[in-house]
């Protein structure tokens, strides 16, 4: 475990340059898959690397410090620089991407520091670090043979090649540039580099470069000389690229003022320990690894789950009420390099509620709740607020801990954590949610809350809030309680939430799931969370127009359905409804419910409207305004936040079979956007003053991707043509032509093709249309003879599903289908009708997933203000100034368009619709 040790001339400093290990344990072993199918073969090989080193630095060159220095994923500064920057870098190898995190585990397992800071590279912390540990007076070494880190070395700083152990001093990089260290800069940004697209001047390369240097100098001098070489086209060359030697030598600089996410003397080396590193070696299924180091370390078999499943006594859990204690809490953290966070408020919504206090836990059985804004309960002078840190001072020190890279969070549902802890300017990362962990190996048919996942993993009832904090006109905030109550509950949340993050973790590598984790659910609560707090403004003005005109639209359809029953009724109660329409109209078509009333939902008054009768066609117009109404028009009014003048939806990450997400408090995902009255919604959804809205949408994803998963060469066709699918759809079922074709046959074949994505059936196709039902069965039987390769796909998919109990998206999502084995037929034949739909609809949810986590780093590149506000099944919505608003459109159609890449290489191309206006109804 390391330790805090003070650096001094006696030290030696192990910067590791773990990016380097990454890459260079990639490609120089074969590809490695663990039992799940998950790819290992890097982490392997780091770990081997990271062994090798740990033993084969003995005697003198044992370190007395020691930290794994990794790149931070996203833009650094030198983008700014130089747009061109590394941009020829093709991206991670796919199999690489889901073992960068496994080896940051592999870090923590071998009780290292492992640190990486946003914005700068690997080199940059490398170079701050040996500058301060060369200022102490200690010797540094740096594990790594990259050329660009032979800048460093001096007297005090080498390089050492880790397979070779070879170290790297002032001669090695004579030989290698012709030049001392000093003057490496100089070369290196006169020959430039093509593989991090530096641009160097052209027609030089390293031995020129360093014959130049040796003989004017230094840069600066050759530069303002260059019209004294002899050289034709060398000198030409120099005074017209001087400025790009100038930006290179920007570029190739390592920072040695980096700003240093963690001291230098928490990186004291000692051993690790041999149980929880062996523990992840089993895990990881590295067999020969394991036993060699198992021998040499004289450790056991370790439990991957800890004590995880030991009894929870709440009576263990501390409360912190002083900055000493906190310290105390914050280095057990550190030394665990994992700890489990949650927050406690005094409200639902993430983007009003006030925080009250913070919880940790940093091993099963170990944890302790920070009060920081009670009002009341064991008072300490007998009236008051109870004894408890300053917030601002506690913050202060958590902020730290909790944007340290070294350091893994964990949280449950930890989006609302996230969100708050942003209002405080504390953004942690990174972190693994429970919930999620949950949600990808479990999908939709197991509930993902704390409690549901306790119960069912751990065996325990947490405390529950209503225990806590009451319920009905009695129930208190949590502010108000008592801490020693408090301190039960909130502690026991994060001490469950570490117990199951154990028991989770290991299971998603053994389920062969982590790709899926990685890439569309990990990075998703933290760009959420910026959308709920971005929130969106609503023009109150119009939302009281629409109030008042769905208003007067609910009277006159009252009085219709008043005249048509030939009685005044209540038209909002069920009851009365169906009385008049089965008991005393005596409409046909009339089934009770359970209780033993009429039943009378919108299939039933749909059913008898198609019949033409017009009271339920009346109702049905009455229930619809009054929907608009109560759930939008006047609702949206009373969810403006007071202090934001905005409206703040909460999405929710692990609620539907598909991977969709889905909103509330207000639900935005339900505007119904077929009628005029619905699209008025949207047309309250504004600007503020010099921005515009813009929504980019994605075009007809679902039938794109069936095309593609199908193989329907004729629909892929069509698709890269940019044709109207709907109308060449007509034109092979019914053999019309393109041109001027009958708008309602073009309407049946776009009926058919949305239809038969969601297993429509000749039943429900004949409502739809308003036709026969063996007009319709003919109409889907001469599409499936016209795209065999449709029906093929609908049975495979059914087949799959019998037989595994699941379904998978192109990106390897598990959707659950629990009833398609079901003695129910109509509950087997809905399940067959989602094992259809549901790959589909989970890849369009999982591509603008992919989309989203990419969106926000691709807006800081271009240097985009523009802000993602909502996300609406195939549509993001975005903010922007006026004055960005076409480099915004652009950047949108590229980002989400590319989506699947490099997982998924589609056949088709992914279209999207983008517009700017003054409101989200007028870009749609």
């Amino acid at each position: 475990m390391a330790v805090t040790r003070p650096v001094d001339a006696q030290s030696h400093v192990y910067l590791v340059d773990g990016s380097g290990f990454i890459f260079r344990a990639y490609h120089a072993l074969p590809a490695l898959t663990r039992s799940d199918g998950a790819p290992v073969g890097a982490v392997q090989g780091f770990c081997a690397m990271v062994w090798k080193l740990l033993k084969d630095l003995k005697g003198e060159d044992a370190p007395t410090h020691l930290a794994v220095i990794f790149d931070h994923s996203g833009v650094t500064f030198r983008n700014a620089l130089y747009d061109g920057y590394k941009a020829n870098r093709p991206e991670p190898p796919e199999d690489l991407v889901p073992q960068f995190a496994l080896i940051r585990d592999a870090t923590g397992a071998f009780d290292l520091p492992c640190i990486e800071l946003e914005g700068y590279e690997a080199d940059d912390l490398i170079a701050a670090y040996a500058r301060q540990a060369a200022e102490a007076g200690a010797r540094v070494s740096i594990a790594s043979s990259d050329k660009d880190l032979m800048q460093l070395v001096n007297d005090q700083v080498t390089l050492l090649d880790p397979m070779k152990v070879r170290r790297i001093g002032r001669e090695e990089v004579i030989e290698k540039f012709g030049v001392p260290p000093e003057k490496v800069i100089d070369v290196q940004a006169l020959a430039g580099d093509s593989v991090d697209n530096v641009p160097g001047v052209p027609g030089i390369g390293i031995k020129t470069a360093a014959q130049l240097i040796t003989e004017y100098g230094d840069l600066d001098t050759l530069l303002a000389r260059a019209e004294e070489i002899k050289q034709p086209k060398r000198r030409e060359s120099l005074i017209e690229h001087a400025e790009n030697a100038r930006l290179s030598r920007q570029l190739v600089t390592l920072k040695a003022d980096t700003p240093t996410p963690a001291p230098l003397e928490s990186f004291g080396a000692a051993d690790p320990d041999g149980e929880r590193l062996v523990g992840f070696l089993r895990a990881m299924e590295f067999r020969t690894l394991t036993r060699r180091i198992e021998e040499a370390l004289g450790a056991g078999p370790a439990d991957e789950t800890g004590d995880a499943t030991a009894p929870i006594d709440r009576s263990a859990y501390k409360t912190v009420q002083t900055l000493e204690a906190l310290d105390a809490w914050i280095a057990r953290a550190r030394a665990a390099r994992v700890v489990a966070v949650d927050v406690e408020t005094d409200a639902l919504s993430a983007s009003a509620a006030r925080l009250v206090g913070v919880s940790l836990a940093v091993r099963p059985g170990e944890a302790c709740y920070i009060p920081l804004g009670h009002s009341g309960g064991d008072l300490a002078d007998g009236g008051g607020r109870p004894e408890q840190i300053d917030m601002a001072s506690a913050l202060g020190r958590l902020k730290p801990l909790l944007e340290d890279p070294a350091i893994l969070k964990l949280g449950q549902n930890f989006k609302y954590d996230l969100a708050v802890f942003a209002r405080h300017d504390i953004h942690p990362a990174p972190y693994d949610d429970t919930m999620l962990l949950s949600y990808v190996q479990e999908g939709a048919s197991g509930g993902h809350g704390m409690d549901a996942l306790s119960e069912r993993h751990l065996g325990h009832k947490p405390m529950s809030f209503k225990e806590v904090c009451g319920s009905g006109k009695a129930q208190k905030s949590f502010d108000e309680i008592d801490l020693k109550t408090a301190t039960q509950y909130a502690a026991e949340d994060a001490d469950v939430t570490l117990r199951l993050w154990e028991i989770l973790k290991p299971a998603l590598a053994r389920s062969g799931l982590s790709t899926v984790y990685e890439t569309l659910e990990r990075p998703l609560p933290a760009v959420l969370a910026r959308m709920e707090l971005s929130g969106i403004k609503v023009d109150v003005a119009q939302l009281s127009r629409l109030s008042s005109e769905f208003a007067q639209k609910m009277a006159e359809a009252e009085e219709a359905a008043f005249e048509a029953a030939g009685t005044r009724f209540n038209p909002g109660s069920p009851k009365q409804i169906g009385d008049i329409l089965f008991g005393e109209m005596g409409l046909p078509g009339g089934k009770k419910t359970k209780s033993g009333a009429w039943s009378t939902d919108a299939a039933v008054l749909e059913e008898l409207a198609a019949q033409g009768y017009d009271l339920p066609r009346a109702l049905l117009t009455w229930r619809q305004f009054a929907k608009l109404k109560s759930t939008y028009a006047d609702a949206l009014k009373d969810a403006i936040n007071p202090q934001t003048g905005r409206v703040h939806t909460s999405f929710a990450l692990a609620a539907t079979n598909t991977g969709r997400l889905s909103s509330s408090d207000p639900n935005l995902q339900n505007i119904p956007i077929r009628t005029e009255e619905g699209r008025k919604i949207r047309e309250a959804f504004v600007a503020e003053p010099g921005h515009v809205i813009v929504a980019a949408d994605y075009s007809q994803i679902e039938l794109r991707l069936l095309a593609h998963i199908a193989g329907v060469e004729a629909l892929k066709d069509a698709f890269r043509a940019g044709q109207d699918i709907h109308a060449m759809t007509a034109s092979e079922m019914f053999g019309v032509p393109l041109e001027g074709m009958d708008p309602m046959v073009r309407r049946n074949a776009k009926a058919i093709n949305f239809g038969i994505i969601y297993g429509i059936s000749a039943f429900g196709l004949a409502n739809n249309l308003g036709i026969s039902r063996d007009e319709a069965k003919t109409y889907i039987d001469n599409y499936f003879k016209k795209f065999p390769g449709i029906a093929d796909y609908m049975e495979a998919m059914k087949a799959e599903a019998r037989e595994r109990g699941y379904v998978q998206t192109l990106f390897g999502r598990r959707i659950h289908l629990p009833s398609i084995r079901d003695k129910n037929p109509s509950m087997r034949q809905f399940a067959e009708r989602q094992a259809i739909n549901a790959p589909i609809q989970g890849a369009a949810a999982d591509i603008i997933r992919r989309a989203m986590a990419r969106m926000d780093a691709a807006m800081a590149k271009a240097g985009l203000s523009a802000r993602m506000l909502l996300q609406v099944h195939d549509e993001l919505v975005f903010e922007a100034p006026e004055n960005e608003a076409d480099a915004l459109i652009a950047l949108a159609r590229e980002v989400m368009s590319q989506a699947p890449l490099p997982v998924i290489s589609l056949s088709v191309p992914l279209d999207v619709d983008a517009r700017a206006a003054a409101t989200w109804g007028q870009a749609h």
